[in-house]
């Protein structure tokens, strides 16, 4: 699950988890991982929900 709150503090970033846990909290500005790490499917999901303007 990903989540993305509006107006949450800076930098912009999302909050990702798996079973209720979280696995990275990702820096959507600077590319990095802020807490956790980014698999590569999750790279490739945050660039595909950018791509369609979900993130």
């Amino acid at each position: 699950m990903f989540v993305r709150w509006k107006g949450d503090h800076p930098p912009r970033h999302v909050h990702v988890y798996k079973d209720g846990r979280l696995v990275v909290k990702f820096d959507l500005e600077a590319r990095v991982p802020i807490k956790g790490s980014a698999t590569r499917r999750i790279m490739n999901l945050i660039v595909e929900l950018e791509r369609e303007g979900l993130l």
